[in-house]
């Protein structure tokens, strides 16, 4: 049984509010789960404190278990300083698809 640590929708229309829940990778986002573990609101302020709630013992507990972050929550954890995340980088896509292209065929003629 794969288990992961990651966000459940709730709220209304519009007016998204997430749980933080560990889950069974097989069952539904918004499906059935384990165990929630705090509470995410992306309508506050970046700054505010009640923007997000972790109960950060249930989090390092289920990390010792073995449970697998989702890659929002792996944010969160590695802003709160529990678990560190491997930064990602895609040069490519950042790059506008013509330009790409073009420096593609300069390339493939050299």
């Amino acid at each position: 049984m794969s288990v992961v640590i990651r966000l459940a929708r709730a709220g209304t229309k519009k007016r998204p509010v997430y749980h933080v829940v560990v889950a069974d990778s097989r069952f539904p986002r918004d499906g059935r789960f384990i165990e929630r573990l705090g509470h995410f609101n992306p309508l506050l302020a970046k700054d505010n404190e009640l923007r997000l709630k972790l109960d950060m013992d249930k989090v390092k507990g289920w990390l010792a278990k073995g449970a697998q972050p989702s890659d929002r929550v792996a944010r969160f954890l590695d802003a709160a300083g529990v678990a560190k995340r491997a930064p990602r980088n895609n040069p490519e896509k950042a790059v506008p698809r013509k330009e790409r292209k073009a420096a593609a065929e300069a390339a493939a003629k050299k």
